[in-house]
């Protein structure tokens, strides 16, 4: 490792604990250089020109650009995963009977704890599945439960309260019009059709419209990205995003799943996680994201992500994910 590198390294490193910017001073004091402050400062300056380190303001220190992020995390981190997260994960993994979801909630609310950032699971998009079918369900005497299924397996469920002289029956016979009419069509084009559909189905719902846009509001949803959110809260603590306007722009950008699988395609495969960066133009720039491929069982490829600050620890991050990618997996591989 050359000086340069290991002072852009331990730069990365520092801001990384601190969210500060470093200067020679610091690095000679905390980390024991044996090189003189100024002849840290020149190497400081070198990196500056090549665009890797950069001044946030009238301040002497100096913080990581997007390009030294990159550099470090292509060249200048490695870790292994502890022990301690071995045993935490093997845990999430000692029952055989868990379900596909619980599997999932699991592992991002383990992931979110052990880095305290917040996580995510994408599903494909489901615009793309064909419905295989749909059923209606009667609970009690005014309730029913609606199953969707898609080609793929999936499945989803909504629960309906009947109004006024709707009987279940009557959601019945309209689930039934619409599983007929609408088997085989792309999930994305659902909610078009079910428009087309609106008269025939109201002959089933005589003056129940809004029973009619509840059935309507269930394909959209359906039909809609399939994601799951934990622990914002601790994104959101992180000092980078106190700003309001930050803090606005973060939170319609986490409540739109097209908006993070843009994010993802255009990240940079690093060892099998990718990395990903917030826009500037976006007002994101803070912002990075590590994900991994998992493979669920009926439900095709999954995103495994960690969101945080562009000054995560990539190196502690990037290991856990990958040993949680590779023992999810594994699970459903036996």
């Amino acid at each position: 490792m050359t000086r340069q590198d290991l002072i852009l390294k331990l730069i990365v490193e520092h801001f990384i604990k601190t969210a500060e910017p470093v200067g020679s001073n610091t690095l000679v004091k905390t980390y024991g250089l044996t090189e003189c402050s100024a002849t840290i400062r020149k190497e400081m300056g070198e990196l500056e020109k090549k665009g890797l380190i950069e001044k946030p303001h009238a301040s002497a220190g100096r913080v990581p650009s997007e390009a030294g992020y990159r550099y470090y995390i292509d060249h200048l981190k490695t870790q292994s995963v502890q022990d301690s997260v071995r045993n935490a994960v093997a845990k999430v993994f000692d029952e055989k009977t868990k379900s596909v979801e619980e599997v999932m909630r699991q592992s991002c609310e383990m992931l979110s704890d052990l880095t305290n950032l917040a996580t995510a699971v994408l599903g494909s998009k489901a615009g793309e599945e064909k419905l295989v079918s749909v059923q209606a369900i009667p609970i009690a005497e005014k309730t029913a439960t609606c199953l969707f299924v898609t080609d793929s397996g999936y499945v989803e469920n909504k629960t309906f309260v009947l109004q006024g002289g709707l009987r279940s029956v009557d959601l019945q016979k309209a689930v039934r019009e619409l599983s007929n009419r609408l088997q085989g069509t792309r999930v994305g084009e659902i909610p078009g059709k079910m428009e087309a559909l609106r008269p025939l189905l109201q002959e089933y719902m005589v003056g129940n419209d809004a029973m009619y846009e509840a059935v309507l509001e269930a394909f959209v949803k359906f039909a809609s990205e399939r994601m799951a959110l934990y622990g914002k809260d601790a994104l959101f603590a992180q000092p980078e995003f106190n700003d309001a306007g930050k803090m606005k722009r973060l939170v319609g950008f986490l409540d739109d799943p097209e908006a993070l699988r843009g994010a993802l395609e255009e990240g940079k495969d690093v060892g099998g996680v990718s990395v990903s960066m917030g826009k500037k133009e976006e007002g994101l720039e803070d912002l990075a994201i590590v994900s991994a491929e998992v493979n669920l069982p009926g439900n095709g490829n999954a995103s495994l992500s960690v969101l945080g600050p562009k000054r995560m620890d990539y190196a502690r991050v990037s290991a856990i994910l990958r040993y949680m990618a590779k023992a999810i997996d594994e699970y459903f591989s036996k």
